[in-house]
């Protein structure tokens, strides 16, 4: 008898359990939605009236929200415009520029367009984590309003708590996220059902008839309606951002078979409630559940809350990791918690920077009702910058017609831009702090990229042509000593500075001289066997040229290991590295305003050593000082 499996029941099962850990990572944002979405629509700011028609009309535009933007635009359309597997912001941008390298305009609007709706990302990795612990934790003041005073130092105890153990790594928990969350949308489900079956008919939402009737009652309020409306979606376009991690069909899978319905009946279910008894408006979420069940469901909640809270902290690390590899953020110390998992990484600085705004955000507001204005602002933004960026891709890359191009994504820019003008009154309430911030990361990237330019041409124009250099060599040059230099320069046809410095004070030259440059490409990751391009120049100098994809994790001397085949045998104890450690000073007509200038001198003194980035033996290292004009 054969022991051989199906290929079709394996196929499956692993699509099952890919689909399950899909549910721990990606769908938190969105899957703890439910917890305020319904009470910030009937009583927030632009509260509506609690009438029957109101409610099946905010019920059918959540139906419609969660079909269009996140069914259709993102997990149906926009998922297909992958980087070699990989999804987010950064990746499309990428995708986006890849065929628009003649168009040096259109590639800076491209790339300006990129760099805000990362940064953009920042805010709700601020604004997500407080909005949902704080959501969960009110749960408690359902079941006794003595608990009120407490809400806020609970919440801040959590949120400390998250992030001092963020440099421990998911990966001894990450295995528990995706059954916490089967079990959280299943709960969701089951409750929204128990109530359905009160008000059987309010399942005839989903008709879109009736979100149209609703806009024709209300007008102006109902438009403003959307604000609230837009909270149901928000963690939509994570689906997108973490595709890498788990591939289109599981993520697809999860949402459409699973996450989507529960998520829905739940709002029927809060909508079903609202109608027998008004009063739950304060807080329909927690008065589904029988109040024996109230505090286990507040628990289940806050684990649900810091699930969703993990996601956009490591995607904060990832995107952060991924500007440092483009050339938009100084080198910062990354640490690496997992050794089997490569994306499983931690950025001391980002996450005490983040959590400080978390602290300082709950502080400030210090309920969900009062946060909800400064959430959906940034998620609007980011989802609009999507919908230009894939309409790039689909005319440049996938050569779609103008009229097919503009009927297709028109159609899901307008429904964007509707829930970015129903936010934009919030601005004032609130909106303007996901603004600030991501306008406030958009200008250190901007600076430091801008920055990091000019200093490459003054490089550029500075250095002495490589191959006069190495003629020269042939009638007579310095004494040659034995073993290997490296010199790492961003020129790879131009002398190093290092090595003129080297030449000019030591007055000697290693017997094999290896010049390496490294690029990052516009892909998330490079073949091991693509990694190297080695030139062999004369006098013993070879051109190496590393390539990494911009979610890699640079290595040196493991590159260099892989130049065997090139004759190029790397000996750790043999080889030097030869480091140019730049000073910027202001020159008299400087190339950037002041204040960029002393924000870009500021950052590229703080950057972390080249040694420590990219993995270089501390004690193999000589670093040589200049001083550079800016």
């Amino acid at each position: 008898m054969s022991t051989s499996q199906d290929p079709q029941h394996v196929a499956e099962t692993s699509l099952a359990s890919m689909s399950l850990a899909a549910m721990g990572v990606v769908y938190g944002d969105i899957g703890t939605s439910p917890l305020y979405t319904m009470k910030e629509v009937f009583s927030g700011p632009h509260a509506v009236a609690a009438t029957p028609d109101n409610l099946l009309g905010i019920l059918s535009l959540v139906f419609w929200a969660l079909t269009i933007t996140v069914s259709l635009k993102y997990v149906m359309f926009i998922m297909r415009a992958d980087n070699r597997g990989e999804g987010g912001i950064m990746a499309l941008t990428a995708l986006a520029s890849r065929k628009l390298g003649a168009s040096t305009h259109m590639l800076w609007w491209i790339s300006v367009l990129g760099i805000f709706g990362a940064a953009l990302f920042y805010g709700d990795a601020v604004i997500t984590p407080a909005m949902t612990v704080l959501s969960a934790v009110e749960g408690l003041e359902v079941a006794t309003p003595l608990f009120k005073p407490y809400v806020v130092p609970i919440t801040i105890g959590i949120i400390v708590g998250l992030f001092v153990f963020q440099r421990k790594g998911t990966a001894s928990v990450g295995a528990l996220f995706g059954p916490v969350m089967l079990f959280w949308f299943a709960t969701l489900g089951v409750f929204g059902v128990l109530n359905i079956l009160k008000h059987p008919a309010i399942v005839m939402a989903v008709n879109p008839w009736y979100a149209l009737s609703f806009f024709e009652e209300n007008q102006m309020h109902g438009f403003l309606a959307l604000g609230a409306v837009v909270l149901a979606i928000t963690g939509g376009e994570a689906l997108y951002a973490d595709m890498g991690h788990f591939g289109r069909r599981p993520i697809k899978w999860a949402w459409l078979g699973f996450v989507f319905p529960m998520l829905y009946l739940n709002y029927l279910g809060q909508g079903a409630l609202i109608l027998d008894d008004p009063d739950a408006l304060k807080n329909p979420f927690f008065l589904l559940v029988p109040d024996y069940l109230l505090y286990p469901m507040v628990g289940l909640a806050t684990a649900a809350a810091v699930i969703a809270s993990q996601a956009v902290i490591s995607g904060a690390f990832s995107l952060t990791s991924q500007a440092m590899q483009l050339g938009y953020c100084p080198r910062i110390q990354v640490m690496f918690t997992s050794e089997r998992e490569k994306g499983q990484i931690y950025i001391p600085n980002i996450n005490w920077l983040v959590m400080l705004a978390v602290i300082i955000l709950v502080l400030g507001f210090r309920s969900s009702t009062n946060l909800a204005a400064a959430y959906g602002l940034a998620v609007t933004l980011t989802m609009m910058i999507d919908t230009i960026l894939a309409f790039v891709v689909v005319r440049s890359l996938w050569q779609w017609g103008i009229v097919k191009s503009v009927a297709f994504l028109g159609f899901f820019f307008i429904v964007d831009f509707a829930f970015f003008a129903a936010n934009s009154v919030k601005i004032l309430d609130g909106g303007w702090f996901p603004l600030v911030l991501g306008l406030s990361v958009f200008t250190l990237l901007s600076t430091w990229k801008r920055g990091r330019s000019l200093l490459y041409e003054k490089l550029q124009q500075d250095s002495m042509p490589l191959d006069a250099f190495i003629t020269s060599l042939s009638y007579g040059g310095p004494h040659r000593v034995e073993g290997t230099g490296v010199f790492m320069t961003t020129n790879p046809n131009g002398v190093p500075r290092a090595m003129l410095h080297n030449l000019l004070h030591n007055k000697v030259l290693h017997e094999r001289v290896i010049l390496l440059n490294v690029n990052v490409e516009e892909v998330p990751h490079v073949a091991e066997s693509e990694r190297v391009e080695v030139h062999q120049l004369p006098q013993g100098f070879y051109q190496v040229i590393v390539r990494y994809g911009f979610k890699d994790d640079p290595d040196i001397p493991l590159a260099l290991a892989l130049c065997a085949p090139h004759g190029i045998q790397y000996e750790a104890m043999e080889t030097s590295f030869f480091l140019g450690r730049e000073t910027i000073v202001r020159q008299g007509m400087p190339v950037m305003v002041r204040w960029r200038q002393k924000l870009f001198t500021w950052m590229f003194r703080n950057a972390e050593t080249a040694t420590t980035f990219f993995k270089i033996p501390t004690n193999r290292v000589v670093e040589l000082g200049t001083q550079i004009e800016l």
